[in-house]
């Protein structure tokens, strides 16, 4: 595990199954419809129940760059936060609207006066988008919402090596962080 603080939030990475983290919300890179049949959201689904898709599609569309939030089953979160990186589902992501996506969660998350949000590698499973290139636009983003916005605690959840050695390749180029 690597922890780096950064402004009053402190960051954590780490190797692992965001179905199994314990925040007050995860956080699923949906498609616009709220559909959840493969990757991080099928997975999600199954650990959480059926009634979390139920929820997300009743709230379509939810755009790129937007987010919403539902209950999270049986999962051991508060909240599941669906933000789109692609509009249709096993659509192709990009950059853009990861980092879109990213900034979304973390807002609707503040919204919900949450102090602990878990992502894993948005749009790096079936948004097909490299591990590296995602890893940066997270923390571009992170970084971004942190200079007017706190939140306690965001854990990066590598569902692999290569994806924790993204994440941590990325934090180092954080700035104004400490490791801890």
């Amino acid at each position: 595990m690597r922890v780096l603080q950064y402004k009053e939030t402190e960051i954590q990475v780490k190797v692992g199954d965001i179905t199994n983290v314990k925040a007050d919300a995860i956080v699923n890179p949906a498609n616009s419809y709220g559909l959840m049949g493969g990757g991080v959201a099928l997975s999600i689904k199954e650990k959480g129940g059926a009634g979390i898709e139920k929820e997300a599609t009743s709230k379509a569309p939810i755009p790129v760059g937007g987010a919403i939030a539902t209950t999270a089953g049986k999962l051991k979160a508060k909240y599941v936060i669906h933000a789109p990186t692609m509009v249709e589902p096993a659509q192709p992501s990009n950059i853009r609207a990861i980092k879109k996506a990213t900034l979304a969660a973390l807002k609707r998350g503040s919204e919900l006066g949450i102090s602990s949000i878990a992502f894993p590698g948005m749009g790096t499973g079936v948004g097909g988008v490299p591990k590296d290139k995602a890893a940066r636009a997270m923390i571009e983003a992170i970084k971004d919402f942190l200079q007017e916005t706190r939140i306690e605690k965001i854990l990066l959840i590598a569902y692999n090596q290569e994806m924790y050695k993204a994440f941590k390749d990325a934090m180092k180029n954080l700035g104004g962080g400490e490791l801890i």
